[in-house]
């Protein structure tokens, strides 16, 4: 399938169109529903392998947890929420960024809010909220009067969600983790996030004028 849009040319407008690269978001998804399924089979292992655990990491270097409990899930809504919220806001940042940037953005959030994780808290953390948080810093960067659908009957513009949600997770973060939430990674999928885009923001601000020009020619 083809993308068609308008490029200024000279003094005219000139129809070209782009291949639709194929969108890693529903390979993500797609990955992190395989892996929920092996997680059923034996979840504690699982955990204690790939889940991030500050013990294990600290003193028997299980570096490779930084990056692999972002695929699993503690159960099936908890998986389900944070694959929906990446649909909605991740579908939109492969249009504007492409594959590649995407990804790098996704594992930079996911892996910065398991650094945070792991240096403020010291039990088991799951799950791909921290990177979610990120992908919901930028959604809110680009697209800031975006309508969304808060709890799916709220409408609030989607530079306000940010600010909500943060400022929870803010709160939230200074009571640590006793309502089993690792909002100590949430915060810190956006604060990674946020470093992320203001050390890009030249190309960020590209970006957006390049996303906002060829969509409305």
């Amino acid at each position: 399938m083809y993308e068609r849009y308008y490029i200024e040319y000279g003094p005219q407008y000139r129809r070209v169109r782009f291949r639709r690269p194929k969108d890693v978001v529903l390979t993500i998804i797609m990955v992190n529903f395989f892996v929920f399924l092996v997680e059923m089979v034996a979840p504690k292992t699982m955990v204690y392998l790939f889940g991030l655990v500050p013990p294990l990491i600290r003193h028997k270097l299980y570096l490779w947890q930084f990056v692999t409990y972002m695929f699993l899930h503690g159960n099936f809504w908890h998986l389900f929420f944070n694959m929906f919220a990446l649909y909605i806001f991740g579908h939109e940042l492969v249009k504007v960024w492409g594959n590649a940037r995407f990804l790098a953005y996704y594992f930079f959030t996911g892996i910065g809010a398991g650094l945070c994780a792991y240096l403020f808290t010291n039990v088991p953390t799951i799950g791909a909220s921290g990177a979610i948080y990120g992908l919901l810093l930028a959604y809110g960067v680009y697209f800031p009067d975006q309508i969304l659908l808060l709890y799916f009957f709220i409408p609030i513009k989607a530079k306000y969600l940010v600010i909500i949600f943060g400022f929870i997770e803010l709160l939230s973060s200074i009571g640590g983790y006793t309502d089993g939430i690792a909002h100590t990674a949430h915060l810190g999928g956006m604060l990674f996030g946020a470093i992320y885009l203001w050390a890009t923001r030249k190309r960020t601000r590209e970006r957006i004028r390049e996303y906002y020009f060829y969509r409305y020619p």
